[in-house]
């Protein structure tokens, strides 16, 4: 019965390791949210950052690491997309607003 107390034990420190590793990884994922993405490429080294080719290769050679080629193919080519739209959509509200502006007579 004792091998049966220090299994319990061991599974009781696990479980709160655990628990502990989700808060400190929910506190991450916090200070990732979009709002403070926006907020640091404000300054102009961050949006650089953002920029730069090689930091894209870089989170896509981890999203291959971590998730399946599938998914990760998927996730780029539905983002690909998304970003299309939006572009075709601030166009269109730009073509609108400039067909809306009251014109200067001669």
């Amino acid at each position: 019965m004792s091998r049966m107390k220090q299994l319990q034990a061991r599974r009781r420190t696990l479980l709160r390791r655990c628990e502990a590793q989700r808060e400190d990884f929910a506190a991450r994922l916090a200070q990732l949210s979009p709002l403070s993405v926006l907020r640091a490429t404000a300054d102009g080294s961050a949006a650089r950052k953002l920029r730069h080719p090689l930091a894209w290769v870089a989170a896509l050679g981890g999203m291959l690491l971590l998730g399946s080629a599938r998914e990760v193919l998927t996730f780029v080519l539905w983002t690909r997309s998304a970003l299309a739209l939006a572009g075709r959509a601030a166009r269109l509200v730009r073509l609108l607003t400039e067909l809306r502006a009251p014109r200067a007579e001669p």
